[in-house]
């Protein structure tokens, strides 16, 4: 329809784009999956610039995983979001990771040879079985301690979270930049994988140990309900990404939010669900600034961590003038 024509579609001169910054507005005219990622590019830099906003920052496991986990930790002290809320296997790779090092690999390999050879496999990241036991001996320190300190009380789940984020030095660290930037860190399914078991095994042996899942409820609506706006960038699917939205709920929905993600939504899947599709459940509001980037995180992610940093900078350097 002619009413929604947005411009002329065009590339660019290679000269006149000296950052990236410049490089996401241009592709605002490509088309395609570019146009979305420069509609996200301002969506997010307007999210950022909302001193009234409360901003959620949502991923799967794989941004820990992957070298995403560096560009993930810069980004949170860019975007500065009250709320971060991911999955159990990001917060216990992302303290692996401040223990020891993964590795690039291969798509295709011979699974059962690496199972031999004790490495576990990521897609094409690899991660030694010694990760694990290195994770295993931080935990028991960081439970044992934080169990003294309550004494047989109840812990809430982002105590945990604090708990097992206090020791990191690592500033490529994504739970040291939520300490950093006073970000609060949820995970909806903390008994998940490897975190999970340890949490378990802890248990066996210590019975006064009690993890309150709900005791964060209380805290975490507060803080969503009292926002004057509330924007969110949400990476991947699954349950952190409906906790974001399904809290939104409970005040009309989002006003912003970019989504990056390669699901589809023909299997009915929230994974898969587009922005339109929250609208219908009051998880983000109808006059809402939102988009999809219809792309894999790795690929999409650090063009507009980058871009939101330059514009960031920009900014305070006209600011010290």
């Amino acid at each position: 329809m002619v009413d929604q024509m947005e411009g002329k579609i065009q590339g660019f001169d290679f000269e006149d784009v000296r950052s990236f910054s410049k490089l996401l507005k241009a592709y605002g005219n490509i088309g395609i999956q570019a146009s979305n990622l420069s509609r996200a590019s301002d969506i997010l830099y307007e999210m950022v610039q909302d001193s009234n906003m409360l901003r959620f920052f949502s991923f799967t496991s794989n941004v820990a995983s992957s070298g995403l986990r560096e560009v993930a930790a810069q980004f949170i002290r860019d975007a500065r979001p009250g709320i971060i809320i991911t999955t159990a296997g990001a917060i216990e790779e992302d303290i692996m990771k401040s223990l020891g090092s993964f590795y690039l690999g291969s798509f295709d390999v011979d699974d059962a040879k690496l199972r031999e050879e004790g490495i576990n496999r990521i897609g094409n990241i690899f991660v030694p079985n010694q990760r694990y036991e290195e994770f295993e001996a931080y935990s028991i320190q960081v439970l044992k301690k934080l169990d003294a300190e309550k004494k047989g009380k109840p812990i809430s789940v982002r105590e945990l979270i604090t708990a097992f984020s206090e020791p990191i030095k690592d500033n490529g660290s994504i739970l040291k930049a939520a300490r950093d930037v006073g970000a609060k860190v949820f995970c909806p399914a903390i008994t998940d994988g490897a975190l999970g078991l340890q949490l378990y095994f802890y248990r066996q042996k210590h019975h006064e140990f009690i993890l309150d899942q709900l005791a964060d409820t209380g805290e975490f609506s507060s803080t969503v309900l009292s926002a004057e706006r509330t924007g969110a960038i949400i990476i991947g699917g699954g349950i952190a990404k409906h906790h974001t939205i399904g809290a939104n709920l409970l005040r009309g929905g989002l006003d912003s939010a970019v989504y990056i993600s390669t699901a589809q939504e023909f299997d009915a899947s929230l994974s898969g669900a587009f922005p339109r599709e929250a609208i219908s459940w009051g998880k983000i509001k109808p006059a809402s600034k939102n988009v999809l980037v219809n792309d894999e995180a790795s690929i999409s992610f650090p063009l507009l961590a980058l871009s939101l940093h330059e514009r960031i900078q920009a900014v305070d350097k006209k600011k010290r003038k």
